[in-house]
């Protein structure tokens, strides 16, 4: 069945396309027979499937379905579920075995896949390697296929996180789904921790008729800033379409970045784990190092990429980490894997000790940063003009140059990033200081950095 099979939707940490022109019925029923047969190689004899609530998903789901029983392994179907209730059934009833049919946050005509085997996420070369088993068509003699069993994982997931998490006080709170998947649990699940919630967008809709389900961009968050001004809830919530990234907007409408957030669950996770390892990605603000620090903590930063972030976390056996993108691992009283729905009963149990939660986040420290800017390329470019300046650039005033991805450029009173993006042909930017000369004369730095390697590169900043 390999012959619609596209290799573009095989990405650095996941499988990812348009329905029906890139990503195809056929194509997801050969990836869950390779992914089936490397259960089977593995020793394994189940995978768990859940999907979120894209229209293109019951359809895609069955065809997974199909390809996994192909391969003689079984099935436990959950259903839709957020991504992070997948990964939970995957290593509680499925030996860790899971596939997620989900688009996270990309617009409603996409669809993919997210793999974790034995216990791990799958990226990169395990990606790849999806791909060339199926163009071989490397296929083991199967005596029996596979059966599919329906499982309901959704109240002990609940449960699990009511029983883990304890809060102070109740606490009123917005919640907004952007009508994606989380709109099914989240509210059920801050309700049953005690909060009242004041729900926007939870009707799960594949079309995502009110915004984009994506917390990172501060457009998509206007409808919580809203409604904190014209409610008496104390803090707001957003989610992706697939539940395992958290937005965090306080009362008098400050978002509240990941790499905050990650302060703040740094200074609790410490309390109980003194002298603990905190892993962030490169994309990181430089007054988070300073904050684990100063908590008595280790701050390890590394690359970028959620599948990287999670393999970094089993290595090394930290109890939490985070990303600038919104997703963050918790391993201290919960599984290391990205939960945005767990991320926010966390934060409302550190939240609820405080008579003013706002004042409480918009206390952590702060720097003047730009959004993630980016420079539009061709495929492969982005990897060339990382590799170009690594070679060729010089930054004068710099103290240290960090190249686990790409380039962190660090100075006395800021950074700057570029470094490849693992999804799409762009290379990304970022740049934090102290105070906006800073930030100027650093940009200026990088912008002549650039125009040595390449002259003629249309720059966003």
């Amino acid at each position: 069945m390999s012959h619609s099979l596209n290799a573009s939707i095989f990405k650095a940490y996941d499988i990812r396309g348009i329905v029906d022109q890139t990503l195809t019925e056929s194509a997801v029923h050969d990836i869950g027979r390779a992914f089936g047969q490397q259960v089977r190689q593995a020793g394994g004899h189940i995978v768990a499937i859940g999907r979120d609530g894209r229209l293109s998903g019951p359809r895609l789901i069955a065809a997974l379905s199909t390809g996994i029983r192909a391969a003689g392994v079984n099935v436990l179907d959950i259903g839709m579920v957020a991504t992070p209730m997948l990964y939970y059934a995957a290593l509680k009833q499925a030996e860790g075995n899971g596939i997620m049919v989900t688009g996270s946050h990309n617009p409603p005509e996409y669809n993919g896949l997210k793999m974790m085997l034995a216990g791990a996420a799958l990226y990169g070369p395990e990606i790849q390697a999806l791909y060339q088993q199926i163009m071989r068509a490397d296929w083991l003699p199967v005596t029996t296929t596979g059966e599919t069993t329906k499982g309901d994982i959704a109240d002990d997931y609940e449960a699990r996180i009511v029983a883990d998490i304890q809060l102070a006080r109740p606490l009123k709170i917005v919640v907004d789904a952007g009508n994606g998947i989380p709109g099914a649990y989240g509210p059920k699940l801050y309700r049953a921790l005690g909060c009242e919630v004041v729900e926007l967008f939870c009707e799960v809709d594949g079309h995502f008729p009110n915004h984009h389900p994506d917390p990172a961009h501060p457009e998509n968050l206007q409808d919580v800033i809203h409604a904190l001004q014209t409610t008496d809830a104390e803090i707001g919530f957003a989610f992706d379409g697939d539940g395992d990234r958290l937005g965090v907007v306080t009362k008098d409408g400050q978002i509240i970045y990941p790499d905050r957030q990650l302060m703040l669950f740094a200074s609790d996770v410490l309390s109980r784990n003194p002298g603990a390892q905190i892993i962030y990605d490169v994309k990181c603000s430089r007054k988070l190092a300073q904050h684990i620090e100063a908590q008595g903590g280790q701050p390890l930063m590394w690359k970028t990429g959620h599948s990287l972030v999670k393999a970094k976390l089993k290595e090394t056996g930290a109890p939490l980490a985070g990303e600038m993108s919104g997703h963050i691992f918790f391993k201290e009283r919960w599984y290391g894997f990205d939960d945005g729905l767990y991320a926010g009963a966390r934060l409302l149990e550190i939240l609820s000790r405080s008579a003013d939660p706002s004042a409480l986040l918009n206390a952590l420290p702060n720097s003047t940063s730009t959004p993630e800017l980016q420079i539009c390329l061709a495929e492969g470019e982005n990897v060339a003009l990382i590799d170009a300046l690594r070679a060729q650039a010089a930054f004068p005033s710099a103290q240290t140059i960090v190249t686990i991805d790409g380039l962190r450029v660090e100075y006395a009173d800021g950074f700057g990033l570029i470094r490849a993006s693992n999804t799409t042909p762009v290379a990304v930017l970022r740049f934090e200081a102290d105070h906006d000369v800073a930030l100027q004369r650093i940009q200026q730095e990088f912008r002549q950095a650039l125009q040595t390697v390449q002259p003629d590169l249309p720059l966003p900043f």
